[in-house]
């Protein structure tokens, strides 16, 4: 198989995010998990939860945020980081779709990729949005793809808000408990 150029900055690309997600996860999460402490869990566990939120680094948030609910840091406090900085990254998701055509964000993510959230939002609108954010899914790619087709701002930002609450307090509880 020959490679073309395009194959070449598109798979550099994918491992230039790869290698961030990784030096992301390790230098936060990765970092605690291996001393034992958690005297920087918060701004960890922000770090990563922002970072994880992009649409082009997939690191499983949900996994650190069950770690965290373990230690010692304040339940209500990390609960309250893990939406906030949530909201950030996916507001971000929304803006970039929003502002980028639609062939850029299908060469970062893929074609299919892309036209299955798309077909999730038309399909389903606000409730794919919710159920996106409320289940460990990948509700960055639905809120760049509710970007992309001007999903009204209002409703994405109320579902994504309902369904990360909805999501972050379960896990609590089922953790908590």
């Amino acid at each position: 198989m020959k490679w073309k150029r395009s194959d070449i900055v598109k798979w550099g690309i994918s491992g230039l995010f790869a290698i961030s997600a990784i030096a992301v996860a390790s230098l936060t999460v990765g970092r605690d998990i291996y001393y034992g402490s958690t005297d920087k869990g918060l701004l960890s566990f922000a770090i990563v939860s922002l970072s994880g939120y992009l649409f082009f680094l997939f690191i499983p948030v949900e996994l650190a945020f069950i770690y965290y609910l373990g230690t010692d840091v304040n339940i209500w406090l990390l609960n309250l980081v893990a939406i906030s900085t949530a909201m950030v990254s996916q507001s971000a998701d929304y803006l970039i779709g929003y502002l980028f055509s639609s062939t850029i964000i299908e060469r970062f993510i893929g074609v299919h990729r892309y036209e299955k959230a798309e077909d999730k939002i038309r399909k389903y609108g606000n409730i794919a949005i919710f159920m996106f954010n409320a289940l460990p899914l990948s509700s960055p790619v639905i809120s760049l793809a509710a970007g992309m087709l001007k999903h009204r701002v209002r409703d994405a930002i109320l579902y994504t808000v309902s369904g990360l609450v909805v999501k972050h307090l379960v896990l609590t509880l089922i953790f908590m408990w």
